[in-house]
């Protein structure tokens, strides 16, 4: 039976700052460790056996995925790393402090930034130190300067489609250790759920959502395995 599994990167560093992080490549932090570890013990628990793994090419995801494998004891599972499934790029917010932009430009024109579906934030500045352009991770793709959750799902779609669907097609059990929109972003595909529904889905750090699917990739069920940290799921 085809089963994919969500997996948020646990806790970043930038995360415990307050700081808007997108595309910028923080570390995990103790507590983040902690999560993704747990996430693996989780999954081993439940007695799923992965076929393959997906993530992103930012260093929390990574490591979340490795220390995930490392917990459920699958450490031998192929992985796969792609920047399509990197994190909503905050263009030119990347950097600050999410308090100090809010008091800066209001709360509300910050929470538009970052729960609207389709308006992104102000682009990236031409000579920003977050310009990513030079880092070879990216080298020959066309890079954003900022995105909105719907110009993240445009970039994810077709990586899931042509890349990680054909393998949940093929019945494997796939796990996907990604970002908190990347990972929405496919949540709004498998559920086909509308743009302003979707950025009301919030996903919890280290908690895998096990979503098991029929043969044309369709939910039937889905839980988190840390019952105590679930969250709300669009409606099969």
């Amino acid at each position: 039976m085809p089963t994919l599994i969500l997996l948020r990167h646990g806790q970043s560093q930038w995360n415990l700052a307050d700081r808007f992080t997108g595309w910028v490549d923080v570390d995990l932090t103790p507590q983040g460790e902690a999560e993704a570890k747990k996430g693996g013990e989780l999954i081993k628990a439940a007695g799923l056996a992965i076929d393959r793994c997906y993530t992103s090419v930012l260093t929390r995801a990574i490591r979340t995925s490795w220390l995930a494998l490392w917990g459920a004891g699958q450490t031998f599972v192929p992985e796969t790393k792609d920047w399509r499934l990197n994190e909503r790029h905050y263009g030119g917010l990347t950097g600050l402090n999410k308090t100090e932009t809010a008091a800066k430009h209001g709360e509300a024109q910050v929470k538009t930034w970052r729960r609207s579906y389709d308006v992104p934030p102000p682009p990236l500045a031409e000579d920003s130190e977050f310009d990513f352009a030079k880092d070879r991770r990216y080298a020959g793709a066309l890079l954003p300067r900022t995105e909105s959750l719907k110009t993240t799902l445009e970039r994810v779609q077709p990586y899931w489609e042509g890349e990680i669907a054909p393998r949940l097609t093929a019945g494997e059990i796939v796990l996907v250790a990604a970002h908190g929109n990347s990972l929405r972003a496919i949540v709004k595909l498998i559920y086909a759920v509308s743009g302003e529904a979707i950025v009301g889905v919030e996903i919890p750090t280290g908690n895998p959502l096990v979503i098991e699917l029929d043969g044309a990739l369709n939910p039937t069920a889905a839980r988190y395995l840390d019952e105590n940290r679930a969250m709300a799921l669009p409606a099969i």
